[in-house]
């Protein structure tokens, strides 16, 4: 019988790198085909993508809302046997948007805990906890109204 896979830090580094990689194979090693992922919120992203294609289309769309500018920083890991707790600091703006952008419609800033369930050394789970007025700003930021109260084409 094999040992379990132990779930450490540096694992769940890795698999951030393997999705930041781009590279299906890459990801495929650290993310699980059947991965079920909850995106909090009420805003045209929020929801549960079922599968890895469909989280890696969330992915995508994150990315082109943001014009490639969304990033999440790590500041610590927390692991158990089973599974991780990573706190990000997330940072990015809307596409159209100078980079000096204040507007919580335009910029996002905010500090984000994800919680990922892991077998066979793969996420098979993962889902977002934002607080307090980080939640406001996350609908504001992937939502579809501008900050004048017109609707955007995004």
């Amino acid at each position: 019988m094999s040992q379990p896979i132990p779930i450490t830090p540096e694992l769940v580094g890795n698999a951030y790198a393997a999705l930041a990689s781009g590279d299906p194979a890459t990801i495929g090693q650290y993310w699980s085909q059947d991965l079920v992922w909850l995106v909090p919120g009420n805003h045209a992203l929020a929801g549960t993508y079922r599968g890895l294609d469909a989280f890696l289309g969330f992915m995508r769309k994150t990315a082109l809302l943001s014009n490639n500018s969304f990033r999440m920083d790590p500041i610590t890991v927390l692991t158990n046997d089973e599974y991780s707790a990573d706190v990000t600091h997330n940072l990015g703006f809307r596409a159209k948007t100078p980079g000096d952008a204040a507007s919580p419609y335009s910029k996002l800033d905010i500090d984000v805990i994800h919680l990922l369930r892991w077998r066979d050394g793969k996420v098979v789970e993962g889902r977002g906890a934002i607080f307090g007025d980080g939640a406001s700003r996350f609908n504001q930021f992937w939502s579809q109204v501008a900050a004048d109260g017109t609707r955007t084409d995004q």
